[in-house]
């Protein structure tokens, strides 16, 4: 597994991954609007991307497998001053889910994030729905902290949310 943070050649790529599993994500995800699949659109938000990388409030990196794209992760919401924290999401390719990518990308962002971005701590949120993202949560040293009722809605039905933490003081060197 190959991680590699964003870059503007990697649009065509990024483009055909976002269509080709937008089925799959959307089952776990609130659709995105529908302009985001176009070309013009994805370009838009793809250069939005870019430009929060360059100034420091984001980072999104991509999941590379034999030089095939099989996921993304993302630190977003990137808060500097007093606080030098982050919001951490991924998805991976259907195919490629059960397979331990999730678990390395976590594992391999989480360094990144503490000691290349210097942020202190990571939030992560997971449905209950979902035990596979959770084991990856805790195996990667999150922690828990939370736990919010009908909290967010998707497909007309409202979800628990539970919330997890980590950091950089609690993490083992590497």
């Amino acid at each position: 597994m190959e991680l590699r943070l964003l870059r503007a050649s990697d649009a065509q790529q990024l483009w055909a991954f976002e269509n080709a599993h937008r089925q799959y994500f959307e089952t776990w995800i609130n659709a995105r609007p529908s302009t985001f699949y176009t070309p013009e659109g994805f370009g838009q938000t793809l250069q939005a991307a870019l430009l929060e990388q360059a100034a420091d409030k984001a980072f999104h990196y991509l999941i590379w497998e034999e030089k095939k794209l099989v996921g993304r992760i993302n630190l977003t919401q990137v808060r500097r001053a007093h606080f030098q924290s982050a919001s951490l999401g991924y998805r991976i390719a259907p195919g490629y889910s059960g397979q331990g990518l999730a678990s390395d990308a976590v594992a391999a962002v989480m360094q990144k994030a503490f000691q290349e971005h210097h942020l202190q701590r990571l939030e992560a949120t997971a449905r209950p729905e979902n035990p596979a993202s959770i084991r990856v949560l805790l195996k990667n040293g999150f922690h828990q902290f939370g736990h919010s009722q009908s909290s967010i809605e998707l497909h007309r039905q409202w979800f628990d949310l539970l919330y997890f933490e980590a950091h950089a003081q609690s993490q083992p060197a590497r």
